[in-house]
């Protein structure tokens, strides 16, 4: 979730070249005003012509920054100065003279050259007709910017506003604030492979029924996301969830219990944490019906067979050094069940929560969390969105692991 708190103090550049996406930008500058940051616009004379400098002034609050011998800025060096003590600088859209420009250590206006002076993260966002976009010299300027550190946020496919067909559209304004985000992370998990389990899973009845969960996966996207942010290589096992796979994160998707025990019992072998959030079946119909069960009887007796304890088998072959984090969805004495599973399952941490609230538990986009650790240890969180809620687990996670490491 995209909340008010993910950006907050940060102080960012977006910078506007000359291309028709020029609009997406003022939707970008938003996401990222949303998000808490205080946004500063500079912007080429060219990408005037497709959005006013009134438009960015008004939005963000600040004067726009277009002109290198400006009467309006005094005695101020603003290159120099709107440069310092900025946390990233993004450009969306990034034309292909813009590209080619800074590849080539060109600064003749004012966003090159306050581009040259930034030494924080910069993110580049190509957006051009798809013919200029793979042309070899236009690759060829991205691949040096990479080389010098710059972060390709790389175009979509799409129609664009040429009618042609393919790479070339700007990413979409949410993926680019994303990115963003990840620019201004702490790479506290850098090296670490993380495995993340999240959704509910489906055991057949018979070919168009079945036993499962409300389970949204939510939460167990979020805490991929986040891990994936603070610089984790990071391998998401989803059960039937509607969402969309999360930036930078390998995600396979299963349905049943069997099928997810299997997919997060390989994975895990390499994982140096595993974080198990999905709600999984405890039980199977032991035998599923070939057709339709027709409805002939006042009642239906099913019987039920016991799943794999996929948490309880990941405690059981935990190695030295590995974290191991579960989460318990109770309806009661929560505090006594998840210390309970803790211990029984070898867990370092445990994340609990009370479901059947409104603004906690399966499909809210908020949870209300307390936190067990095998030291003993209790943390309660507020009701907070689940992406925050993430972002404390894995900062319990990244403390355990300097534990471990001694640092």
């Amino acid at each position: 979730m995209w909340t008010e708190t993910l950006l907050s103090g940060k102080r960012i550049v977006l910078g506007v070249s000359g291309g028709i996406a020029a609009y997406k930008s003022v939707e970008l500058l938003r996401l990222l005003q949303k998000a808490g940051a205080d946004v500063r616009v500079a912007m080429t004379k060219n990408a005037q012509a497709f959005v006013g400098r009134l438009t960015f002034e008004a939005i963000s609050g600040h004067p726009v920054f277009d002109a290198m011998f400006d009467d309006a800025a005094g005695h101020e060096i603003r290159h120099i100065n709107w440069a310092k003590g900025i946390n990233v600088a993004v450009i969306a859209p990034a034309t292909a003279s813009i590209i080619g420009k800074l590849a080539n250590g060109i600064a003749d206006d004012a966003l090159t050259t306050l581009l040259t002076a930034v030494t924080a993260p910069r993110l580049i966002c190509p957006a051009m007709n798809t013919d200029m976009y793979e042309n070899r010299s236009v690759q060829r300027n991205l691949d040096i910017l990479a080389g010098d550190g710059f972060i390709l946020v790389e175009p979509d496919e799409g129609e664009l506003a040429c009618k042609t067909t393919g790479p070339g559209r700007l990413a979409d304004p949410q993926k680019i604030a994303w990115r963003v985000l990840g620019a201004v992370s702490p790479k506290d998990l850098s090296g670490k492979r993380v495995l993340v389990s999240a959704g509910p899973t489906r055991e057949p009845i018979d070919p168009v029924r079945y036993v499962s969960n409300p389970s949204s996966g939510k939460m167990g996207f979020a805490v991929a996301r986040a891990a994936a942010l603070r610089g984790g290589d990071v391998v998401l096992v989803s059960g039937p969830a509607a969402l969309p796979d999360p930036e930078d994160v390998k995600v396979l998707r299963v349905v049943t219990a069997a099928e997810m025990a299997k997919a997060v019992l390989d994975e895990g072998d390499a994982a140096d944490i595993v974080i198990k959030t999905a709600a999984v079946s405890d039980y199977r119909p032991v035998g599923v019906s070939s057709h339709k069960i027709k409805k002939e009887k006042d009642t239906l007796v099913m019987e039920m067979e016991k799943t794999t304890d996929i948490l309880a088998e990941l405690g059981r072959r935990k190695k030295p050094g590995r974290i191991l984090v579960g989460f318990a969805a109770e309806t009661r004495e929560i505090e006594k069940y998840a210390r309970d599973k803790l211990k029984r399952k070898n867990l370092d941490m445990i994340a609990a929560n009370i479901v059947g609230a409104k603004d906690s538990g399966f499909n809210a986009d908020t949870n209300a969390i307390q936190l067990f650790f095998a030291d003993g240890r209790k943390e309660d969180l507020p009701v907070i969105d689940k992406f925050s809620a993430a972002n404390i687990i894995i900062d319990h996670v990244a403390a355990m692991i300097g534990r471990k490491n001694g640092t």
